[in-house]
């Protein structure tokens, strides 16, 4: 067990130091605009969510009411239940509910990319390690964000916003420069993406909704394109 612990720490580690960039900025915006220091931090620690603090951040800082929260924020983080459905397929049978709901709670874009590609069944031990750190990383960066708001200059506060796409870039790359099937889904994404950024009809969804689209068309795609060979099938061409 502690093995496991120690393998999901190591695991989480890289989206740990990439969340701390990224949430500094997040506690630096938040706390310019006006919000308290403490809820800035408080935040982070119960959502975990970039894009989705960012929003609702920002509409409670304009004054908005409690429908136009909950439904912001329930679009653009409605991709997390495509995620949570996926790694719920790929974690241990004894795994307790309370155990998956905690699970469920650490998932984010790349905490679940990170738990899809380790080998062999998902232990609660390392979910708990791979979880954990990010969690340290997002809300401590909160933390010290909104402390050196006096301190750090604005042009590199606004710098610190690319970190969570490279870190996310450093993700997908090793895995699709070995697998052409992780290449050719990434493809797959980046057209979908593109095309919901510039056709006019596309693009006037929202985010979220984009998200949601993309990613179940490009997994449908790509289960269709790239069906899993039975266990079976997959032993004896080992052998």
């Amino acid at each position: 067990m502690k093995k496991d612990f120690l393998e999901g720490i190591r695991d989480g580690i890289p989206i740990c130091l990439g969340y701390f960039s990224v949430s500094v900025a997040f506690g630096m915006t938040t706390v310019l605009a006006g919000m308290p220091l403490w809820a800035a931090v408080l935040i982070s620690l119960t959502n975990l969510t970039s894009a989705g603090q960012f929003a609702g951040a920002n509409l409670m800082l304009a004054g908005g009411n409690m429908a136009e929260l909950g439904l912001t924020t329930l679009i653009i983080n409605l991709r997390y239940f495509l995620m949570s459905l996926s790694v719920s397929q790929k974690v241990e049978r004894k795994m307790s509910i309370r155990q998956r709901l905690a699970v469920s709670f650490g998932i984010t874009d790349e905490i679940f990319a990170v738990s899809m590609q380790h080998k062999g069944d998902l232990s609660a031990v390392y979910m708990a390690g791979l979880i954990v750190t990010p969690v340290l990383g997002w809300t401590g960066g909160t933390l010290v964000g909104g402390a050196a708001t006096s301190v750090m200059p604005e042009a590199l506060s606004s710098a610190l916003g690319i970190a969570l796409y490279g870190m996310f870039i450093a993700v997908i790359i090793p895995p699709a420069r070995e697998d052409r099937r992780v290449l050719l889904t990434v493809i797959l994404a980046i057209l979908a993406s593109l095309a919901f950024s510039y056709v006019p009809v596309l693009k006037s969804l929202s985010g979220g909704w984009s998200i949601i689209i993309i990613t179940i068309l490009v997994s449908g795609i790509a289960a269709w394109l790239f069906p899993r060979e039975p266990e079976s099938e997959q032993g004896e061409e080992a052998l």
